[in-house]
């Protein structure tokens, strides 16, 4: 389905709760995977994919981390991550080992050539708020309500 930039998808039915349009879910969803999209031309040059990105960024932040550290913050579990950093392991981003400090834990490192991709992608961020017509202020406000929405949505799964 192709959605135009402005196009009211809830439009017609405002007050159908039932109306597709109208459903959170539809509408994340459809955000999700339209901003994922747009990061590809932007990220192929880097010779990252979306996941390996957000990967990336969070040891840009910090390194070493554990895969459960890793785990934790981006929210996904180590079956899913792992293939991940087998992938950046491959391209010479990332080191994988042992933690000295807890010898049970997997430990990643960034590689000098992956410390070096940090320079190459620091324009990202700034050139996905020009395509997508956003301020750094928008993102802002649209981040701090998808962490409340993140936060609503885990509690409730608990409930």
């Amino acid at each position: 389905m192709d959605i135009q930039p402005g196009e009211n998808l809830s439009e017609n039915t405002p007050h159908d709760p039932m109306a597709l349009g109208n459903q959170l879910c539809f509408s994340l969803s459809v955000a999700s995977r339209m901003v994922v999209q747009s990061y590809r031309p932007i990220l192929e040059p880097l010779g990252l994919t979306h996941p390996q990105y957000l990967v990336m960024l969070s040891l840009w932040g910090s390194s070493p981390r554990t895969v459960k550290d890793l785990s934790s913050e981006l929210m996904q579990d180590s079956a899913t991550l792992s293939p991940l950093l087998k992938r950046l392991e491959a391209r010479g981003l990332i080191c994988r080992g042992r933690d000295p400090h807890n010898e049970r834990a997997l430990a990643v490192t960034l590689t000098d050539e992956g410390r070096a991709l940090k320079d190459q992608a620091a324009e990202v961020p700034l050139v996905m708020m020009e395509r997508m017509g956003i301020t750094p202020e928008q993102v802002h406000e649209l981040n701090t309500a998808m962490r409340y929405m993140i936060t609503q949505a885990e509690v409730a799964s608990r409930a």
